[in-house]
């Protein structure tokens, strides 16, 4: 399909190779990223406007403009957006699974038509930890809200992050942060009646139409299990989306879902 989409000595198709771009694109079914493939864009109509365009702008100041040699995993990677957009900085190596086969058949046929070398696999969050090695960018974005067990996954994704992890998850209630103490009484109840307290939303049916979504933290909730999973906040580029690097991940040898399973955290 990619050949036949380029014309020798030009930068775009045609108008009818347009025309089939198009076709093509909506075989493949309803896209949640709107990528602009040689400007016939994959998702136009999204409620959220240019997603996830709109978060990225956002992230294009924090991540270096050259990503030479650097190795990218991509989580949850949908159609393939933060896949592209590293690829195209120059990153030698770029990994996207996902668990939807739709989205993983979208995210290979993009990159085909823009003629990157971005590997795809199926594989679940879960099994992260599974892969070989770790990565200078680790992206995990839109995806806690959506886990049954997000903490754990958390954990799991921090042991493959050697440079940075990009996080980003839905927030609901209390956006406001406070220094809170170490330790409580147990008779305080206090505490919890504060909005800004760290706090899961549980969805037990569904919200937005849609069953996987599962936990939805506020703000204080967020920040506090990425510094619980052993990381350090570097920046906070939009409301939704922190930049973290690890510092305390690793205790005696050990991650710290390794410890939480042997029961010596």
């Amino acid at each position: 399909m990619h050949r036949a989409l380029q014309l020798p000595g030009n930068s775009s198709p045609s108008p009818i190779d347009r025309d089939a771009l198009a076709r093509r694109i909506g075989e493949l079914g309803d896209w949640f990223h709107n990528l602009d493939l040689f400007g016939v864009p994959t998702a136009p109509n999204h409620f959220l406007g240019d997603f996830p365009n709109i978060k990225w702008k956002h992230l294009d100041e924090c991540i270096p403009k050259d990503l030479s040699g650097a190795s990218v995993l991509d989580l949850g990677c949908n159609g393939g957006f933060y896949s592209i957009q590293m690829k195209r900085r120059g990153a030698s190596r770029v990994l996207g699974i996902d668990v939807d086969d739709r989205y993983l058949s979208q995210a290979r046929f993009a990159a085909e038509v823009l003629d990157l070398e971005i590997d795809f696999e199926k594989r679940s969050v879960y099994e992260v930890d599974q892969l070989e090695g770790q990565f200078d960018y680790v992206f995990f974005m839109g995806v806690f809200y959506h886990l049954r067990y997000p903490l754990f996954a958390l954990d799991k994704v921090t042991k493959k992050v050697k440079g940075k992890l990009v996080f980003q998850t839905m927030i609901r209630g209390s956006e406001q942060v406070r220094q809170w103490e170490n330790n409580y009484h147990f008779w305080n109840k206090d505490i919890f009646e504060a909005p800004e307290f760290p706090c899961m939303y549980f969805i037990e049916h569904n919200y937005a139409n849609d069953p996987t979504n599962w936990w939805i933290p506020n703000r204080a909730a967020a920040e506090a299990m990425l510094r619980s999973a052993g990381l350090h906040i570097e920046a906070h580029p939009e409301p939704e989306t922190w930049i973290c690097v690890p510092r305390n991940a690793v205790r005696d040898g050990q991650y710290i879902h390794e410890l939480e399973l042997a029961g010596t955290l």
